[in-house]
């Protein structure tokens, strides 16, 4: 290794970021930079100091703390979605994850598995008789997408809509950035609008149970639903895209496991798990900001700075994991922290497994013979810094017959 620090942030690094992430471990573990947007940042890559950081109270997740509107979802401000999980600290945050968490409880999940099935088998039914596929498009992007739309009570009708939001705020569709914030405010608008339906005939979904919802006499404010709808939707498909996109990437990658997770489809809780350890959905933790002067790993933090914990790079700190540099689909001690740590903890965690070993396991299942149709080195990696993503994922594998498929 060099003792200059790695190139950071293009597409050679996009494509595989682990090995400058090992050089910071080693020779920066704490690390200032400038980001793509201007913005100077920490980045935390050992995974003691991520842990560490991911539970300091001195770390606000507050966006208001910093003076640039370059740290958070374009357009959340300007549409009022900023009163999420994902932007407030205790005692606001605490009050709202205690209301959420009364909807959205591991009985839910558990009880939406059938429909998770089904939407997953319907998407291979849509290709199947192809032997070809694009499986971000057509598989891993549509699936979190209506599975939150069915979670949310979004009617049918309007699913497609999100779809197309949500394409466009993960860049999926083409045009300039401005169309992100554009989507924002045209889902705030919509939800504003489902919230008053709701309110006048709630059915059995998340947003009725969001409106329900109430602690010693206190219920979300409209503004508030509206923001955790949001971010429920925002965060519970991009991470699941994620995950099943790179998972299988991944598995495509290692035949040999791909095979042994095929042949033993009991291994699929504790792959999904590797899988997020090894490739993981969130490259980066979201946004904090220190409220006072603070040391990690020996660096001095000063108050006010933006600290980026890098899930990634912790997740394969030798210190922690044994040869984190394989992947091991029946690894044993796998505390990872792709879905975070401490209060911020991934409220979606329960739903997000659900949907990967769904998929996962449903594709090796039905198409048993999938393979790269492209060279990896062809392939191309979503821009933005926090989540991680193929844009595309070419297969090919032996023609399927399909059931005849009904909308989704």
């Amino acid at each position: 290794m060099t003792a200059e620090p790695p190139a950071l942030f293009s597409r050679e690094f996009a494509s595989d970021p682990y090995p400058a992430y090992a050089w910071l471990r080693e020779h920066a573990p704490v690390h200032r930079t400038t980001l793509p947007s201007g913005v100077e940042a920490w980045l935390v890559t050992r995974y003691a100091d991520a842990r560490q950081a991911l539970a300091d109270p001195r770390l606000s997740k507050n966006p208001t703390r910093h003076a640039s509107d370059k740290t958070g979802i374009p357009g959340e401000r300007s549409a009022g979605l900023m009163t999420h999980l994902l932007n407030i600290d205790p005692p606001d945050h605490t009050r709202l994850r205690r209301l959420v968490s009364k909807a959205f409880t591991p009985r839910t999940v558990a009880e939406f598995a059938p429909r998770v099935q089904e939407l997953t088998d319907r998407l291979i039914d849509g290709f199947a008789a192809r032997g070809e596929a694009d499986l971000i498009h057509e598989f891993a992007f549509p699936l979190p997408i209506y599975a939150i739309c069915d979670l949310l009570g979004v009617p049918a009708e309007d699913q497609d809509d999100f779809r197309d939001w949500a394409g466009m705020m993960i860049h999926h569709g083409k045009g300039p950035r401005g169309g992100v914030a554009r989507s924002v405010k045209k889902m705030r608008a919509y939800l504003a609008e489902l919230i008053h339906r709701k309110r006048d005939a709630p059915g059995d979904d998340l947003i009725s149970g969001l409106i329900r919802a109430s602690d010693h006499g206190e219920h979300l404010t409209e503004n508030e639903a509206a923001a955790m709808a949001f971010i429920l939707l925002f965060a519970g498909f991009e991470t699941t895209v994620n995950l099943i996109g790179n998972g299988v990437y991944q598995l495509l990658r290692h035949p040999a496991e791909k095979d042994r997770l095929a042949a033993a489809p009991e291994l699929l809780p504790p792959a999904v798990e590797e899988l997020l350890r090894y490739d993981g959905p969130v490259e980066l933790a979201t946004w904090r900001f220190a409220t006072a002067p603070l040391e990690i790993g020996g660096e001095h933090i000063p108050a006010g700075d933006p600290v980026l914990v890098v899930l990634a790079a912790a997740d394969r700190d030798p210190a922690r994991f044994t040869d984190p540099d394989t992947l091991d689909l029946t690894r044993r001690d796998n505390q990872h922290l792709g879905y975070g740590h401490g209060i911020h903890y991934c409220l979606g965690a329960p739903l997000a497994r659900l949907e990967g070993q769904t998929a996962i396991g449903t594709l090796l299942r039905r198409v048993p013979d999938l393979r790269l149709a492209a060279d990896p080195a062809e392939l191309r990696w979503r821009g933005g810094l926090i989540m991680r993503g193929l844009r595309t994922l070419p297969v090919e594998f032996t023609p399927r017959e399909s059931t005849p498929s009904k909308s989704l």
